[in-house]
Parts: C-alpha cells; structure tokens; sequence
C-alpha cells in the first residue's frame, strides 16, 4: 500500500500549529471586544477616531447620562458575572466528588479484568501478539478521563466568563447601532468557539502523544485507553447541560409567569426579582453546558474514529499520519472557522436589522463549503490511495476519496439539519407564524400546533442522519460513520461563535431594560436576540445530529470491544434491551422536567411573595431581593440534577454487569433511536414556541400587529407557550443527546469488564 503525502513530521507540527493558531485567534477576539470600555474614568478618546474607543462607543442619545447608563451597565454585568461564578463553582465541586468516585471506578472496573496482572496480554485483535497489561488500559483510561472532564470543565468555565463579559459591552455598543453590536456579541461567541475547539484538539493530541511513549507499537491499547477521554468531557457535560439547564428555566419561567402574565411587566425589568437569576441562566446554561456538550461531542467522535482506525491497516501498520487522520480534519477545520469568521466580522458589515439572521447563514454555508476543499485536500495527503477498515471481525478495503465522502456527507447533513431547524424556529418562515396565528384562540391551541411542528421538524432531519449512516457506512464500516460525525462537528468553531452569540445578546437586551435605556436600544437588542434563538435552535440541531452518528460509531466500536459478531433484536436478551433502551429518554425527560416544574414552582412562590410584601417594588421605588432568587435556582439545580445524572451513568453499569453485552448493545439501540426523535421535536417546539412570543412583541408585520400588542390575549397565550418550551429547548432537549452520547462511550470504556464479568443474572439462572 502507498504512503500518504503528509509526512509523520508534518503531521507532528500541523496539528499543534493549528490548535496554537485557533488559541490566538480567540484572544485577538477577546482584546477587541474588551476596547469597549466599561469603566467611566477610562481615559478618552484623544480624537483618533478609533473603531472601539471609549468617546465613541458611549455616543448621547435621547437625553440618557453616558456616566449613569455605563455605571449601571456595569453593575448589573457584574452581578450577573458573580452569580454565574457562584453557581458554576458550586457546581464543579458536587461535580469534582463524582469525578474523582468514578474514576476509582474505572481503574477498579478496568484493571479487574485480568486480576490486577502486570503481565503483558495477547492483544484482542491479534492473538499472535503480546499487548500491554489490562491494569495499564485501567490506568490511562483513568488519567484520559480526567483529562477530559478537567478540559469539559475548562471549556465551560472559559465560556461563561467570557459571555459575561462581553453581555453589557453589546448593550453599549447597540447605542452606536446594530452593526457595532451584532459584531462585538460574536466576537465573543468566537472566543468561545476557537478557544473550546483548540483546547480539545491540543489536549487530545498532546495525551497521545504522552501515551505513546509508554504504549509504543500497541496502538490498540493505546486509543482503547485514549475513549477515557470521551467519556470525561460528556459525564461532565451531562451535569453542565442539565445542572445549567434546570437552573436558567427555573428562573425564565418564575419571571415570565409572575412578570408578563400576572403584573404585565416587561421581561427584563428590574422590579422583577427574577430577573438576574434568569439572566445568570442564560450564561450557566445555554453558555456553559452547551459547551461542554459540545466538547464532548467532538471528543468522543475523535475517539472512536481512532479507536476503529487502531486495528485497521493504519494501526497494524503503525501508519501515524493516517492515523491522526481525525485529528488532521479538526486542525483544517479550525482554519476554515477562521477565515469564515472574518466574513461577519471584517469582510461584511451589517447596517439594518434584517441583516443579522442572513449574516449568520452566511457562517454555515460560507464555513461548509471551504470544508469541503479541505476534507478534500486531507484526504488526498493524510491518506494512502488505498487502506483497509475493520469491520467486524474482518478489513474491508477502502479508497482514499470514499473516506473524503463518509466526511463531507456528514458535514453536509449538518447544514441541512441547521436549515431545516431554522426553518422550523425562525419567527422569518410560516411554521412559527402559524403557531403565533393560533394563539388567537389561547394557550391550548398554541401548545397543540407547536407540539406538531416539532414532531413534523423530525422527518427531514432523520433523513438526512440516515443517508450520511448508509454511506458512510457503506464506504467504510463504522470507521465512515465516526468521521462522518467529525464533518458534522468539523466547523464546530463557528457553530459554538453562533450558538453562544444567541445568549449574549439575551443578555444584552435584558441589561438595556434593567439599565433603563431607550425604547429603540432595546428594539436593537431584541432583534439580535430573536436571531439568536434561531441560531441556538441550529445548534442544537447540529448537537443531536452528531451525537446520532457518534453514538452510532461508539456502538459499533463498544460491539467490536465486547467481541459481539452480530446483534440479533429477535433474541429475548437483545429485545428487552431494545425496549428499555428506547423508554430511558422518557424517564430522563420526565425528570428533568420535573425539576425544572419544581424549582420553577418555588420560584414563582417567591416572586409572588416579594410583589406582595416589600412596599413601592412595583411602583419602582424600592429594589427587589435578587440574590433570594438566584440561591433558589442555585439550590434546585444542584439538588435536581443529581437523579437525572445518576440515571445515564448507572444504567450501562447495571445492565451490563447484571445483564451482559448484549442486552447492554440492545440498550444502546433503542436509547439511540427513540432519544434522536425526542431531542429533535422537543428543541424545535421550544424555540418554535419561543420564536412565535417574539413574533408577536416585535410587531414586525401586518399580521404580527394584530395579534399584538405586548399584554393583549394572543400575546399572554404566546407567552405561556414559550413558559412551556423553556424546559424542553433548554433542558431535556440538548440534555438527551449527551444521554445517547454518554451511555455509548461508558459502555465502550467499561466493554473489557462487561465482556469478562458481565451477565450475572444469566449465569445465575
């Protein structure tokens, strides 16, 4: 077989060089959105007329004091910066007792396999061959999984500062307009982006690099060991979706219900106690889960295209290039998210209002087609002409420009789930018009149209993960369906910069109300924030669609692990697997929603007893008690969250070690079909409903008019909807896809153990 273009050498340099570039790159975004000064004895502006110098971003307009609003700005940023630092500290250390428990259960589990020996194995592809010990996997599949929980976190933690940093400086600059604003918001969500992408990247290769020192030649060793990297930044996700998740909802829908339905009040205004707590959310949740969520979507995709490539010809021929063939597509990736994010920053400047959702489509169909070039230029140098791929028990034999397609096809159906999402939650396009249309009749009629627009925004999405499986695997087994995941998430740069612009400007417009601004600022924000939600929506969308694929991979990865031939659903064992599988998603949702119902009720209670009780709060002439609010989101969250977490990462250990493999590989299945089409319908029907509440308040159109204005019947209906969907959009939704996601990659690592030790109760009986 030929050897690829790329030399080892080349490799070795292209992929850190790349993760170093996308570093920088972050932090050049971070220095310019930080030119907007928030601090009212920064010096002035000598009159050099710089694009983000204090004189003018701090422009006069309609009679407001530049001091009093920057000092306000200001304030309210930090005590939203203080409560989301409060709350994520907590958070990670709950989180930290877990992950340090669990990683004793990994090398327990792990090295138990062969007693503890020290004793080198013959490798489990490989009889013939003499591999590392299995107290050695038990060992760095330990170490890999702390790296990746520790990176999760990081990524996260990083976000959210860097979104309540940058909150108020969007509110200054929609003074200036809603160009300078759009700009500044994702510029932030950029930071975010490249830093979350070339972290994971860098750490990544740097642990392989580590681990080839002591593994040598034993590459399936090696990357079996590296799948504790996955598993660490989605058990951590987990908790970040849904700790972050029940916290932001809780808040949102006590004010919304007390604020809009029941005192009519706008949604951000500071008599509303819940307003910082809600705003505190938006950074927790939708900033610091999502990350991590996405975080370990990509780190789990890369580990199980190495982990398949490991005993392919790539690894029994110890070819590194090819090798690192996943890890060569993110590199390029966060290259092409460079050069696409100075289309929206740089290249193009946006003038009207109208103008920010096209800017923003712009990003995915700027930054897929560059890929394309790229996955192809990869191919033809990362890869021989000619290579082979296991594919269960046997190498089936694959080209070079059939891996370049298993790629691209997965990138592809990523923007077309990205543009059916938004098809189906932009406020631009009939389906949420209809739904806002039917609010004429009450919140009855609006919650049955949006149930069935989310149920109906599942079929072109299904088709288009179902296509990119049967070719990828088609051309080349599940290795095809793993990087077909990476191309999905090869452009997760800029699809993280446009997710998290979504809750910045959130952010932005609640501290133009809580500040005290104009009619018209607000108007600015709320328009970056209507695109925002769609763009969140499509983020979603781009989450649950790769987490199909990776779970797909992972599952074929853990069935080659646990030496399964095939999976026969006409087995009892497989088919009880099968059913419970596909009932887990339920029970997951119906606790989280739960527990966003429960905080959301105590909430709700002490919003009520604040308005009732503390003299002049409604007139403005006294302040509310914000910090009770956040302590009970903050409360909640991390009680709430513990009964969901504990549900995804003790039933593959149950089923597997009472059960076996195969009823564990049928688990799996069913968890994977049944939570796809949930994760789907439940993100498009919250921001559907969301989505047509703003339609309505805008007042944009003839029709959005009459069903206006903000406190009439059709608006309060709206609402309730969108009160609705906050925890399905924000909640169960994002937090399913870590559900499918996580119970693959914790099979897969704990597979020798299962394999070995697993189906107690068959062997009983």
């Amino acid at each position: 077989m030929a050897a690829s273009i790329l030399s080892d050498l080349g490799t070795e340099i292209l992929i850190p060089v790349c993760a170093v570039i996308g570093i920088a790159f972050s932090l050049l975004q971070w220095v310019l959105v930080s030119n907007v000064k928030l601090s009212t004895d920064s010096p002035r502006n000598n009159g050099s007329g710089g694009k983000n110098d204090y004189d003018d971003c701090l422009i006069e307009e309609e009679g407001l004091n530049d001091h009093t609003v920057v000092i306000k700005c200001a304030e309210i940023q930090s005590a939203i910066s203080e409560g989301a630092t409060s709350f994520l500290f907590t958070e990670y250390q709950y989180v930290g007792i877990f992950m340090v428990a669990f990683a004793i259960l990994i090398f327990v589990f792990l090295g138990s396999v062969e007693g503890f020996s020290t004793k080198s194995q013959p490798c489990t592809y490989d009889q013939s061959k003499m591999c590392k010990p299995a107290l050695a996997t038990a060992a760095f599949s330990t170490i890999s999984f702390l790296l990746g929980a520790v990176t999760s976190i990081v990524s996260g933690f990083l976000g959210m500062k860097i979104a309540t940093y940058a909150n108020a400086r969007t509110t200054l600059e929609a003074r200036k307009g809603v160009g300078k604003a759009f700009i500044t918001a994702f510029r932030s969500g950029a930071v975010m982006g490249f830093l979350l992408a070339a972290n994971g990247l860098l750490v990544l290769y740097i642990a392989i690099n580590l681990f080839k020192i002591y593994y040598g030649d034993d590459w399936g060793g090696l990357f079996e060991a590296i799948t504790g990297y996955g598993l660490g930044g989605s058990s951590m996700a987990l908790f970040g979706r849904v700790g972050g998740g029940i916290y932001t909802k809780a808040a949102d829908v006590g004010a919304d219900l007390v604020g809009k339905v029941e005192r009519n009040i706008p949604e951000d205004d500071p008599r509303n106690p819940a307003v910082i707590a809600d705003n505190v959310g938006d950074n927790v949740g939708d900033i610091a889960g999502m990350g991590s969520d996405l975080f370990g979507s990509y780190a789990e995709s890369s580990c199980a295209a190495l982990v398949v490539a490991s005993i392919s010809s790539f690894g029994i021929n110890h070819e590194f290039t090819p090798m690192l063939y996943p890890l060569i597509i993110s590199s390029v990736g966060i290259i092409v998210c460079l050069i696409t994010t100075l289309f929206a920053t740089d290249f193009f400047e946006i003038k009207a209002v109208k103008e920010i959702e096209p800017s923003l489509k712009r990003q995915l169909i700027i930054s897929t087609v560059l890929m394309t070039i790229g996955i192809a230029v990869v191919s033809w140098v990362a890869l021989p002409s000619s290579f082979t791929i296991f594919n269960f028990g046997e190498q089936k034999a694959v080209k070079n420009w059939q891996l370049f397609l298993c790629v691209a096809v997965g990138l592809w159906a990523g923007l077309i789930i990205g543009f059916v999402t938004e098809y189906y939650t932009s406020n631009a396009y009939s389906p949420v018009q209809d739904v806002a249309d039917s609010c004429r009749t009450g919140a009855a009629t609006n919650v049955i149209f949006g149930l069935a627009l989310g149920y109906k925004s599942c079929i072109i999405p299904i088709f288009a993960i179902a296509v990119s499986i049967f070719v990828s695997f088609t051309f080349a087994a599940m290795y095809g369906i793993a990087v077909a995941a990476l191309g999905m998430l090869s452009t997760i740069a800029t699809g993280l910069a446009i997710d998290a612009y979504g809750p910045i400007s959130d952010n932005a417009g609640g501290i133009a109300e809580m500040a005290g601004m104009s009619h018209s600022i607000r108007e600015r924000t709320d328009a970056l924030d209507a695109a925002g939600n769609t763009t969140a929506a499509i983020g979603k969308g781009f989450a649950i669609g790769s987490a199909a694929l990776v779970s797909l991979a992972l599952f074929g990865a853990f069935v080659s692990r646990a030496s399964i031939s095939t999976v026969d659903v006409l087995t009892p064992k497989v088919f009880i697997g099968l059913l419970v599988g596909a009932m887990l998603p339920y029970w997951f949702s119906a606790m989280t929603m739960k527990s966003v119902g429960s905080a959301a009720l105590k909430m709700v209670e002490e919003v009520r007893r604040q308005f009732n009780t503390i003299p002049g709060l409604m007139e403005g002439t006294a302040k509310p008690d914000y910090a009770t609010c956040v302590k009970i989101s903050t409360d909640a969250s991390i009680k709430e969250m513990i009964p969901p977490g504990a549900l995804v990462m003790l039933t593959p250990l149950v089923v597997g070690i009472f059960f076996g493999v195969e009823t564990l590989s049928g688990v799996l299945a069913g968890s994977l079909v049944s939570g796809v089409q949930i994760a789907i319908s439940a993100s498009n029907t919250g921001g559907a409903w969301d989505n047509a509440k703003k339609y309505i308040e805008a007042g944009a159109s003839e029709h959005a008019r009459t069903l206006g204005p903000k406190g009439s019947d059709p608006h309060k209906a709206a609402v309730i909807g969108d009160t609705i969907g906050d925890p399905l959009k924000d909640t169960s939704g994002p937090s399913l896809n870590i559900l499918i996601k996580l119970m693959a990659v914790e099979s897969l690592v704990f597979a020798p153990f299962f394999a070995t030790h697993g189906g107690l109760l068959f062997k009983i009986f």
